[in-house]
């Protein structure tokens, strides 16, 4: 019979497939691909950005700015403070006080001396030399009324020498400190009695030197018609009494 199979073989089904169908196949797989490229892409592009940001860009610390900031370890740096430990008044001395003993140029700054140390007991004279500043010391002690802390402004009147100085410490060898201002006189006793206070300052370890002599010497203008005695209140009286309140207090 005409379109029978043949004997001895399989039937065999023959389908005719259009030729517009496999190329529409072929077709929509092109748009997909791209699809896919252009997702790649914009990955990578991301991810080179993210990477730039993170490293490049913005600095690390920035990133905790939002939030919590991020603290550096902190260090304390080691505390170093100079300190001075004056000895312990001996018998005779009062501890706490403070006592000066001077000649005419200490009137001259005795308000702002009083100002600068409070509570200063003053006893300036003119025309006052150095023993009757002793005999003034020794009294005060025996009377239990003489500070802790010295200060000594007796040279501008006349010479003195190292026996005159250990004489006044041997008054004042208990006190914690004593304070000897040096002179700044128009007179040839001057530098002779600078020395001396000088060395006497090197062998006894509880006196120190109110350098008045250089301080003033660099400032004329503080000085009346004699170059000894300073204006009453003038820029010279705060300086000088400045200088004593230092050296009282260990600088």
């Amino acid at each position: 019979m005409p379109g029978a199979p043949k004997s001895g073989g399989p039937a065999t089904t023959m389908v005719a497939v259009p030729k517009h169908a496999a190329k529409s196949t072929t077709n929509w797989r092109k748009p997909v691909i791209i699809v896919a490229l252009g997702v790649v892409v914009a990955v990578v592009v991301a991810l080179v950005i993210a990477h730039g940001a993170s490293h490049g860009g913005t600095p690390a610390t920035s990133l905790h700015s939002a939030g919590n900031p991020a603290k550096a370890p902190t260090t304390t740096a080691p505390t170093t403070t100079t300190t001075t430990t004056l000895p312990p008044p001996g018998p005779g001395f009062v501890a706490g006080q403070v006592t000066a003993v001077g000649d005419s140029v200490m009137l001259d700054y005795q308000t702002p001396l009083q100002a600068a140390v409070p509570g200063i007991s003053v006893d300036a004279a003119v025309s006052r030399q150095w023993d009757t500043g002793i005999s003034i010391l020794e009294q005060l002690k025996a009377q239990g009324q003489l500070g802790a802390k010295v200060v000594v402004a007796l040279s501008t009147n006349g010479p003195i020498t190292d026996a005159d100085f250990d004489q006044m410490m041997s008054v004042l060898s208990g006190a914690s400190r004593v304070v000897f201002v040096n002179d700044h006189v128009d007179q040839p006793w001057q530098d002779p009695n600078n020395a001396v206070l000088a060395a006497g300052a090197a062998r006894y370890h509880n006196v120190v030197i109110a350098d008045w002599a250089t301080m003033a010497a660099q400032n004329p203008s503080w000085f009346g018609a004699d170059g000894t005695h300073l204006a009453i209140n003038g820029p010279g009286t705060a300086q000088l009494a400045a200088l004593i309140a230092n050296k009282l207090s260990g600088d």
